[in-house]
């Protein structure tokens, strides 16, 4: 049964993401130690311990974004920028027992198995290891992890565990700003109007993120829009009458093929579908994709397989890029 979207508008604010259970060694509060409040945590200290500037997202969700502006990649030829598919990221949540960090890593081939150990050395787990999307040049991965413990140790040890990469990670060399806009620009009025949700413009790209009805925890902890466990549709124009589409859809096994025939359907390209997480409640599956053609024909085909998902009435106040 097709389950419709309800329609609402969401409020955003920046850029891919995904994650599953992990504990940092000595880490963990406690037992019968007062709780700590996000508001207590330093959280200057722990973007400066990453190296990159962080967001406080609704929930109490402290985002930072590593995009790896590094790169130059190209998907099926077109060159894609690093807020449309290439934002590494950290989503940090404080709960009582301590904090979580979860997000996914963008990774060339040869970076995968050293920034794996060196993750592992600093007592994180991976719950996944993927593609989102295909003909990439050069072949980049995505790696899903999750650390519990205290929030600057983790920033300190996620830092550490990126070494082996060329991440930019540097409190001394800002992040450069979104590209202003040249060239052709997508229409983002009509984008909203056909998809029923506000996007949010990152220089040329329009991202959307759109939350599901369910909550969804893992050990007992809510996994929230804002840490990326929703679904994500990014848009880059590539010419005067053409936009790329890509993202992921967050999904219950019961839509995940009635969401594939309708993006097939559309002409829209299915890339991947896997776990982000390990021992989530319900279990969830996303579903990436791809598309290079009309900018409202491509958002006609991402609505309609929307519309076979079950998605919320509240909105996440920021976009993971992915």
């Amino acid at each position: 049964m097709k389950i419709p979207l309800r329609r609402t508008a969401i409020l955003s604010s920046v850029a891919v993401i995904s994650l599953a259970t992990v504990l940092l060694s000595g880490g963990s509060a406690a037992i019968g130690a007062p709780a700590r409040q996000s508001t207590d945590v330093d959280w200057t200290a722990v973007q400066d311990a990453l190296g990159r500037p962080g967001t406080m997202l609704a929930g109490d969700v402290f985002r930072i974004g590593m995009p790896r502006s590094d790169l130059k990649v190209t998907v099926n030829g077109v060159p894609v920028q690093a807020g449309f598919a290439l934002g590494s990221y950290a989503a940090f949540k404080q709960f009582d027992d301590g904090a979580m960090v979860m997000g996914d890593l963008v990774l060339l081939d040869e970076e995968v198995n050293a920034v794996m150990q060196g993750l592992f050395d600093q007592g994180f787990e991976i719950s996944a290891l993927h593609n989102h999307l295909n003909n990439m040049s050069p072949h980049v991965m995505y790696m899903h992890y999750e650390g519990h413990g205290d929030a600057l140790q983790l920033a300190q040890g996620l830092h550490q565990g990126l070494a082996p990469s060329a991440t930019p990670l540097s409190p001394a060399v800002p992040p450069a700003p979104a590209a202003a806009p040249s060239g052709p620009q997508l229409d983002v009025g009509m984008l909203d109007g056909i998809l029923g949700y506000s996007g949010r413009a990152n220089g040329s790209v329009v991202q959307y993120t759109i939350a599901r009805a369910e909550t969804i925890t893992e050990m007992g902890h809510e996994l929230l829009p804002s840490m990326g466990v929703a679904t994500a549709l990014n848009f880059q124009p590539t010419g005067p009458d053409t936009a790329a589409a890509t993202g992921d859809f967050i999904l219950m096994g019961g839509e995940v093929n009635a969401v594939a025939q309708t993006l097939r359907a559309n002409g829209i390209e299915v890339t991947a579908m896997h776990q982000h997480h390990i021992s989530e409640q319900p279990k969830v599956y996303y579903m990436h994709f791809w598309a290079n053609t009309d900018p409202a024909t491509l958002a006609q085909g991402l609505r309609a397989a929307l519309d076979q998902t079950n998605t919320a009435l509240q909105a996440p106040s920021a976009v993971i890029a992915r």
